[in-house]
């Protein structure tokens, strides 16, 4: 069991909405746990369950990053507004005025390359970081989707390829061979979880974010994301990392094995029959992994 309480913290002209899981019996040393969600631009929904580590008496606190879900909409400023940058600013205002001391990390997808990026600064308090089914480059990432791609049934691959280049990528046909590439790599339970959905359809709503950064799908990266590294500088991180991904993750290991090379202290867990949402396909695997993993490094 566990309370919860939301609020809106200020980010200069904006506001970051923030979820606080509290459990019933808190344990002594327990450090709380920031969650940082994917898109980018994703809204914290889908990583709801991952609150349910409050049941080993920890705090976790998620937050719905800039431009999406509860936070502030900003569908009108420039595309060159939205920066790594500016999420690592978003992410050490929020710890500021949450007055946190001493924390974990953990970012999934688009949040483990925050989370790296966050890491390289070198944040006083942070204890761990966990990095879920992310790249360490987007030049990797879309390699990867590549060579996913050539695996798909040779009729999918053809509507794909013809309607990336006819420019007519929200035909339904078009769709629907995308929802192929994600029933495979993205999430793998039919019907689709609830959370999740909470998530696509907000970012469908209000794309601004991942279509800027990213581009509209999650193999057609044409966004401001898409010369993205953090190889050059993983030995900057300090902090003890787990490098988490899938069997079928979209994520496949070229496109982490660089955290793995790079950070000094670093552990990395892969989950047999999983693609790139682990925590909702095999959630309670998943939780013992990252729990004992935070566990180990409370201090």
């Amino acid at each position: 069991m566990s309370t919860h309480l939301t609020r809106l913290v200020p980010f200069g002209d904006y506001q970051t909405w923030v979820r606080i899981e509290e459990p019933e019996t808190p344990r002594a040393g327990a450090l709380p746990l920031i969650v940082l969600h994917g898109g980018p631009g994703m809204a914290h929904n889908y990583l709801r369950n991952i609150a349910e580590l409050t049941g080993t008496g920890r705090t976790v606190i998620l937050y719905d990053q800039l431009g999406c879900g509860n936070s502030t909409h900003l569908p009108d400023v420039a595309p060159d507004f939205w920066t790594p940058q500016l999420f690592v600013d978003e992410f050490t205002n929020l710890v500021e005025q949450l007055g946190l001391s001493s924390f974990h990390l953990l970012g999934q997808s688009w949040g483990g390359m925050l989370g790296a990026e966050i890491a390289t600064r070198q944040p006083a308090g942070l204890a761990s970081l966990a990095i879920c089914n992310s790249p360490a480059s987007m030049e990797l990432w879309s390699q990867a989707a590549t060579e996913l791609r050539a695996q798909l049934p040779d009729e999918v691959q053809r509507t794909l390829a013809a309607h990336e280049e006819a420019g007519t990528i929200t035909d339904p046909a078009y769709i629907a061979a995308t929802d192929e590439f994600y029933r495979r790599h993205v999430c793998r339970l039919l019907p689709t979880p609830t959370d999740f959905q909470e998530s696509e359809d907000q970012m469908e709503a209000e794309p601004t974010v991942y279509h800027t950064m990213n581009g509209p799908n999650e193999f057609h990266v044409v966004g401001t994301l898409r010369n993205w590294t953090i190889i050059d500088r993983l030995d900057a991180i300090q902090a003890p990392t787990l490098v988490v991904a899938g069997e079928y993750d979209e994520a496949t290991p070229a496109t982490w094995q660089p955290f793995v090379d790079g950070i000094k202290d670093v552990n990395s867990h892969v989950f047999g029959n999983a693609s790139h949402c682990v925590h909702l396909e095999h959630p309670a695997g998943f939780r013992a992994v990252i729990g004992d993993f935070l566990t180990q490094h409370d201090h």
